[in-house]
């Protein structure tokens, strides 16, 4: 028995739980730190890349899942553990008003569970939605599942924003109090007796984590595969740190522009998931290998289409943005899609620690994506202009969109992986 439309939905309320837990942490009280407590810019980055580098933990956490024989009991235990990260990471923020290292000490910590947290219950969401899902649908599953994700920050981080006019430390500590036992309930309801019927137990011989992961590793398609995720994602994420700064720096855009520049690019990524779900389900246009391509290229001529304006001084960052968005997210989702058709390759019950590998390279090029970029544009406005700076950086991220569009044409075969072991011919 697999999973229906219904249940893939009720997963997708858990992906939205977690992304409105972990926009609190990366948005709201980041811009706490900063603005009302005054610290360096720097100290809530190092926060943010704390909980994308604990997530190196993820195979542990997919490990854990495949030989439990229960998914469930790691997404609603690592979702709890977000929820509480989320919430002693608000009583941080408060805390470093009156008493700045104990404060400190209280939000290393918080990150800390944060990234533990989505590492174990975002894995082992995903990992379910490998084993259960049928392979026609898993684009769509991932589709729906992401769409969600999205709305879920998008949703959350609006309405805190309006609640928490005028701020207070009270309020803030309400309102994410009440958002984490919010998602945290939701969880429990969505995932409820939801395995019941779809995943078998563990096999009871199953072999040890470094065992399975050197398994894996010895498999070509999943080696390589890990390489690409490592290289698009660190791509994907090079802007997230300063296209903002890029717009006000070049175009003049003030800091509610740029914010509203940043939805613009979110409602680009929602389009392009949307594209993917439609038309490789519905409409059966491409295969998944087809749009990942599409996905990467596109995004390197939005990317170079940025730096260009940039140096032309032309006014049209937001329709570039917006296109940057919607291959962003025809990129991500079919990404996405394509891992779990790779997970079910190779040795059985080995799709927890999959997906748990490949989420690992994920987050590491998240955090390293992200600092990367900024470090680059940093360093390279010591030697040149603030527009050819970022400019470079740009290209240096279209490059290694176009790298990563060939990395997939050579793993992915027509939208499925090539069985394990067996090279796609030309390779």
């Amino acid at each position: 028995m697999t999973l229906g439309w219904f249940g893939i939905f009720r997963l997708g309320l858990v992906q939205m739980s977690l992304g409105g837990m972990v926009v609190l942490t990366t948005s709201t009280l980041n811009r706490l730190m900063v603005v009302e407590l005054a610290l360096p810019a720097v100290l809530a980055g190092v926060l943010v890349a704390l909980h994308y580098a604990v997530q190196i933990t993820r195979p542990s956490w997919g490990y854990r899942s495949d030989t439990c024989g229960n998914r469930t009991r790691w997404i609603v235990g690592g979702m709890a553990a977000l929820a509480l990260g989320a919430f002693s990471a608000a009583v941080g923020v408060v805390t470093m008003e009156s008493a700045f290292w104990p404060g400190l000490v209280l939000s290393f910590l918080a990150y800390l569970l944060i990234g533990l947290g989505a590492g174990a219950g975002g894995t082992s969401l995903l990992a379910l939605m490998a084993t259960c899902t049928r392979p026609e649908r898993r684009a769509a599953a991932a589709t729906i599942t992401w769409l969600m994700m999205i709305f879920g920050i998008a949703a959350t981080a609006g309405t805190v924003g309006a609640l928490l006019e005028p701020y207070s430390p009270r309020l803030l500590l309400e309102i994410v109090g009440a958002v984490c036992l919010g998602g945290l309930a939701l969880t429990v309801l969505a995932t409820w007796r939801i395995e019941r019927g779809l995943v078998a137990e563990a096999e009871p011989d199953a072999a040890p984590l470094l065992e399975g992961l050197r398994e894996i590793w010895s498999e070509p398609r999943a080696r390589s595969f890990t390489f690409f995720v490592f290289l698009s994602m660190t791509a994907y994420f090079m802007q997230e740190l300063i296209l903002e700064p890029y717009a006000g720096f070049v175009f003049g855009l003030t800091p509610g522009q740029s914010t509203s520049l940043s939805g613009a690019q979110n409602g680009g990524v929602f389009l392009g998931m949307l594209a993917v779900g439609i038309g490789s389900t519905g409409l059966r246009i491409g295969s998944l290998r087809s749009w990942v391509v599409a996905g990467c290229l596109g995004s390197a001529l939005s990317l170079a289409a940025i730096s260009l304006i940039g140096q032309m001084n032309l006014p049209l960052i937001v329709p570039a943005v917006v296109m940057m968005g919607v291959f962003n997210g025809m990129f991500a989702v079919s990404a996405i899609g394509s891992m779990m058709q790779l997970a079910g390759e190779g040795r059985h019950a080995r799709e927890g620690t999959r997906m748990g590998l490949w989420g690992a390279a994920q987050a590491v090029a998240a955090g390293f994506g992200g600092l990367a970029g900024a470090g680059a544009a940093d360093l390279l406005r010591l030697w040149t202009d603030i527009p050819t700076a970022f400019g470079l950086v740009f290209f240096f991220e279209a490059a290694l969109f176009v790298i990563s569009a060939l990395m997939a044409l050579r793993i992915l075969e027509g939208g499925r992986a090539a069985p394990a072991g067996r090279l796609v011919p030309g390779e």
